[in-house]
């Protein structure tokens, strides 16, 4: 190999190595890029109707904060109300385990009694517990810190490719060759339109989530349905592991009220879950964005394995723009180009 080949190997390896080395601030830059994505469709709109784009970013915001804001009323007021009866719910839990406990020690023989762990003992396992609690608090507030500064870097970024798009896709596409820029263009047209059917295919998953979810609390009759139900689609934006989260909170309430109720909710999330990532959001992504079904489960997996959450977060987006360059600029421009000779 020639000089010039090593040093274009040697470059393509130190690239190669910095993206993997900033790889956290890039997911988080593509996270902007999709956000921005399909809240421009609502710009466009506002500006068919000749309002000035900073007014249309403007009122495209105020809409998205006034959502949030309505589904965060709704819960707050939802616990709120439902607040007494959690309060006593937890009472009759405490008194019930009470209850339990004392039947079971008068029950006890003297001999098990003598292998149970004394007081000392106790005390001291409680001691290490608290000690390793107090311990960790530091890494809980870190996390919780960057996890403010990464959404609030998101949001950022997100306005600032709002404001002027234009500006920020002429840059990129003035990185490829003369001769292929308006060919380039076009495929980040397309991969805009892939974007906004993905954006539409994930709230269609999150309200099938939303849906059952609510749906099957209200038959097991658990505290909270609704509010639950709510938690449960916007959970589903992460895809696998947000309907296994949201089971959480109901699971609690259930346990509560009766045990077996517990584990009716266990199996109820399980189920939608199973559902909504095997069935429902592979069939969905098919139709929106025409992904395979078993391609998209596992580069999700394997999204998940490389780049832990934000890969598996993103995963189906970075699916969506790589499947569509390679079908647009390898496959038609390059592959389908050859003849034989």
């Amino acid at each position: 190999m020639t000089l010039g080949r090593w040093l274009g190997l040697l470059t393509i390896i130190l690239s190669i190595y910095i993206l993997w080395r900033i790889r956290t601030i890039v997911l988080l830059f593509l996270a902007a890029v999709v956000i921005a994505t399909a809240l421009n469709c609502l710009v466009r709109r506002f500006r068919r109707s000749h309002v000035k784009r900073k007014y249309a970013v403007l009122l495209t915001v105020a809409i998205v904060l006034s959502l949030l804001g309505m589904i965060a009323a709704l819960i707050s007021i939802r616990l709120v109300n439902q607040f007494d009866q959690l309060l006593e719910l937890v009472t009759i839990s405490v008194n019930q385990i009470q209850v339990w406990s004392f039947e079971l020690q008068s029950r006890m023989q003297d001999g098990m009694m003598t292998n149970l762990p004394s007081l000392t003992s106790f005390t001291r396992q409680l001691q290490t517990a608290l000690n390793w609690v107090i311990a960790h608090i530091y890494l809980f507030f870190s996390n919780s810190l960057a996890l403010i500064l990464n959404t609030l870097l998101v949001v950022v970024l997100t306005l600032m490719l709002l404001a002027n798009p234009q500006q920020y896709r002429c840059s990129l596409v003035n990185i490829f060759p003369a001769f292929y820029r308006q060919r380039a263009d076009e495929v980040l047209s397309k991969c805009e339109a892939k974007l906004v059917n993905y954006v539409a295919g994930i709230i269609l998953s999150m309200l099938f989530v939303g849906f059952t979810s609510t749906v099957g609390l209200l038959i097991l009759h658990i505290p909270l349905p609704v509010v639950n139900g709510l938690l449960a689609g916007l959970s589903a934006f992460i895809p696998y592991i947000g309907a296994i989260a949201s089971a959480i909170p109901p699971i609690l309430l259930a346990l509560l009220d009766e045990p077996w109720k517990a584990v009716a909710v266990l199996l109820l999330y399980f189920v939608i879950q199973q559902v909504e990532g095997n069935f429902v959001t592979p069939i969905i992504m098919k139709r929106q964005v025409n992904l395979l079904p078993a391609t998209t489960l596992a580069l999700l997996t394997a999204f998940g394995t490389f780049f832990g959450f934000l890969g598996l977060l993103l995963g189906l987006p970075i699916l969506v723009i790589a499947q569509t360059w390679l079908e647009e600029a390898v496959v038609h421009d390059i592959l389908d180009q050859w003849r034989n000779p």
